[in-house]
């Protein structure tokens, strides 16, 4: 399994975003790992899948998403997940569930119901803004707002704002569909089984809508490695793709290298 390290990658976005959504970081990706294959896939609810219901928990979204895998075998060797907030949540369950499928994930910015409190899993600061866009109507406006609680970049605002609105014009995801989603993760609790696959967190020390801190209590319950970006916000591979690739790069490297000398003994 070990052997497919990065070379099977597969992309999960998190709440109410979809494929599209990763923008220019894909051919990002593409470059760091030349020969991998890239697949992005979406929630149900979002996408390709956005006039499909969410399920309200993250199991329930775990073995749907795993189902599509299956059916166009996109998992015919282990993947290695890099997934963000919501869909990072799904990677865990993913690989506590079928171990078999995965080689190692790559966590962004996501956060667990049972390691920290909901003021920090959606800080206290954004609610006022959350509410606000879950009622503004204008898909410009509310694809902006989204941008600007996500996003510490402002030098593509007006750009990306509209790519945003022409994904969301296209493949709608439902207020219905997005309340599920929330609900899933808030009440997401993963316990205490640690996966067996190696992990590593990536954060942004900026993010303001979910606090750094989740990221940490991930990092102190499980011991796993843990790299902080100093001022990239939610949107970590929007704000700084060549930084995450690079990371995923030396990671990987450096997890070969250790598999290299395990071999030898």
């Amino acid at each position: 399994m070990n052997k497919e390290l990065g070379q099977n990658w597969i992309l999960l976005r998190g709440l109410a975003r979809e494929s599209a959504h990763w923008g220019a970081f894909v051919s990002l990706l593409q470059s760091t790992f030349p020969d991998a294959q890239i697949t992005l896939l979406d929630l149900p609810g979002t996408g390709c899948l956005h006039r499909e219901t969410s399920p309200c928990t993250i199991k329930a979204i775990t073995d749907r998403v795993r189902r599509h895998a299956l059916d166009k075998g996109f998992i015919e060797k282990p993947a290695t997940i890099l997934a963000l907030s919501l869909g990072a949540m799904v990677a865990w369950e993913w690989m506590r569930s079928y171990p078999e499928d995965i080689c190692a994930a790559t966590l962004m910015n996501t956060s667990f119901a049972d390691l920290s409190p909901f003021y920090q899993r959606l800080r206290r600061q954004s609610y006022s803004d959350f509410v606000v866009l879950a009622m503004t109507r204008d898909a410009h406006d509310r694809e902006s707002g989204i941008l600007r609680l996500t996003s510490n970049r402002r030098n593509q605002d007006e750009q990306i704002t509209k790519a945003w609105e022409k994904i969301q014009n296209e493949r709608p995801i439902s207020l219905k569909n997005s309340l599920r989603q929330i609900i899933a993760a808030a009440n997401y609790r993963p316990g205490n089984i640690k996966p067996k696959q190696p992990v590593l967190l990536l954060n942004g020390l900026g993010d303001r809508l979910v606090a750094p801190a989740c990221s940490e209590a991930i990092h102190k319950k499980w011991n796993l490695e843990l790299r902080r970006h100093l001022w990239a916000g939610h949107d970590l591979t929007l704000d700084d793709g060549a930084w995450v690739a690079l990371q995923l790069k030396d990671w990987t490297s450096h997890l070969e290298r250790h598999y290299l000398k395990l071999s030898r003994k």
